[in-house]
């Protein structure tokens, strides 16, 4: 690394697949030798060849990238940024229109529920990051029927009950939560909001409820366990790569730094069609997670295949066994989508399960986690098997009493994830903050009505799920709606 300090010329001349620098933060990096293995592929690098790719690295990429990945001999200095000039950007009709929401944002007080914020996004997010964050597989029918699922299931409510003191606290995996629902694993948190994920986990310290540290973060593991507060209960959600030297890497480096639990997602052997991120193509932001396998992706398939190339798809059964050796976290199979699987988890000796679709961003038309909840816990107590295992659900959940719902069921909590990144993306912190005190208000006032003063009175004489199976997809499947020609009657030849 040279001392003095390089100049924007001199860096502009690396600026082709044989010779390339980039310059991230003020420090020019010559990145020529990791091009063939970016997950993203190498167009996204050699578009910011030569010059400075800070704006599109960011959100993306973990602080630590460069340092983790580049060899230090590459390292090649810092830069005068007063000789880089700013390149002037075509004006994007879009972008204007998202500048003046943010100038008209409805006050955080305006914002009752999780949906309020989701609507708020909508407007003030760019449009890849809410491509990404918004979008599930295919014609996204399961994607909508996550959260209509809790609208098939009716309360039985007890009266005369002593309500008068509500303690909605509970234990999930042996640590304890405020509430039972925990920040469940979700990608790319500097899409939102430029501190990323360490903002959910300020939120998560401050209501005393559990975070789940996604694989493919904004945010530095390091980073956003450093952020934690005290005794604060972390989970990791694991990705597995197909290199098991650096899942276990992985792993281990997350139980020395105090991780409980391990939740491994077992639904994304390959990610799904979410044909509304890959409309926006993801052109503008290049990736770099756990690249070290050398595989190039076609960034036309959207940002999440752009980050994705590393996962396994040879994942399964016998793995189990590998995964017990190697740490003593508890052990989580997130994904799991019918009762034939949960009741193998429970002979491989697992500690839960995350029912769960991926939030309808894998296989379209898979059924809700509410759903299968209520199929499985039935036969779990038929075998004996429900004290055996703790399980979750994620997917669909915005309002309280649809965790509610979910306990009854006999789920032991809930992962909650989009409705606080959108609370992230348009409020920051206090957002978060809001999002979760609204949930806690709900809660307190649906145990109430419903005759619970604790988690523990919560059962399943209270629900009526008769409804829950039945689906309807005539209306959700709005793609063919737009694209259908609808039959016509004949026509009158004058208005009468």
């Amino acid at each position: 690394m040279t001392t003095r300090l390089l100049t924007s010329d001199e860096i502009a001349k690396h600026n082709s697949a044989t010779s390339c620098w980039v310059i991230v933060h003020g420090k020019a990096y010559d990145v020529t030798a990791f091009l063939p293995e970016h997950p993203g592929g190498s167009k996204i690098i050699l578009k910011y060849a030569g010059k400075d790719a800070t704006e599109e690295f960011d959100p993306i990429h973990p602080p630590d990238t460069l340092d983790k990945y580049l060899d230090r001999s590459k390292h090649m200095g810092r830069v005068d940024m007063s000789t880089v000039t700013v390149e002037d950007k075509a004006i994007d009709p879009f972008e204007t229109e998202r500048q003046e929401y943010i100038k008209n944002m409805p006050i955080l007080d305006q914002c009752y529920n999780l949906l309020d914020f989701e609507a708020v996004a909508k407007r003030v997010m760019k449009k890849t990051a809410w491509a990404y964050y918004s979008s599930g597989a295919d014609d996204e029918i399961t994607l909508r029927d996550n959260h209509s699922a809790f609208q098939r299931i009716w309360f039985r409510p007890k009266i005369l009950v002593d309500v008068e003191k509500i303690d909605m606290s509970t234990t999930m995996l042996g640590a304890k939560s405020s509430i039972p629902f925990y920040v469940t694993a979700t990608a790319l948190g500097k899409l939102g909001h430029r501190e990323g994920e360490v903002v959910l986990t300020r939120a998560a310290a401050k209501h005393s409820v559990i975070q789940m540290i996604p694989t493919l973060a904004s945010c530095s593991f390091d980073e956003i366990v450093d952020a934690k507060e005290g005794a604060q209960i972390q989970w990791l959600q694991l990705y597995v790569n197909k290199n098991r030297e650096i899942t276990k890497g992985i792993v281990q480096h997350a139980e020395r730094r105090g991780c409980k639990a391990l939740f491994i997602t077992v639904d994304a052997p390959q990610l799904g069609r979410r044909e509304k991120d890959m409309r926006t193509k993801f052109e503008d932001s290049g990736t770099s997670v756990q690249s070290t396998n050398g595989e190039s992706v076609d960034r036309s398939q959207g940002a999440a295949r752009a980050i994705s190339s590393f996962i396994d798809p040879s994942l399964n059964w016998k793995d189990i066994p590998w995964f017990r050796s190697i740490t003593n976290m508890k052990l989580v199979l997130k994904g799991v989508q019918r009762v034939e699987d949960v009741i193998k988890a429970c002979e491989a000796g697992v500690d839960g399960v995350v029912l769960s679709n991926h939030g309808g961003r894998q296989l379209d038309t898979a059924p809700s986690g509410i759903e299968i909840l209520a199929a499985t816990m039935p036969i779990l107590k038929q075998k004996g098997l429900d004290k055996k295992i703790e399980i979750f659900i994620d997917g669909g959940i915005r309002r309280a009493s649809d965790i509610v719902k979910a306990l009854c069921l006999g789920a032991k909590g809930v992962g909650i994830g989009r409705p606080f990144l959108y609370a992230m993306s348009a409020y920051g912190l206090p957002g978060v903050d809001r999002a979760m005190q609204l949930l806690k208000d709900e809660m307190e006032m649906n145990m109430r009505l419903i005759g619970a003063p604790t988690v523990a009175d919560l059962d399943d004489t209270m629900v009526d799920t008769r409804a829950v199976a039945l689906h309807s997809t005539a209306i959700d499947d709005t793609l063919s709606l737009k694209a259908y020609d609808p039959l016509a009657a004949p026509v009158f030849r004058s208005k009468l």
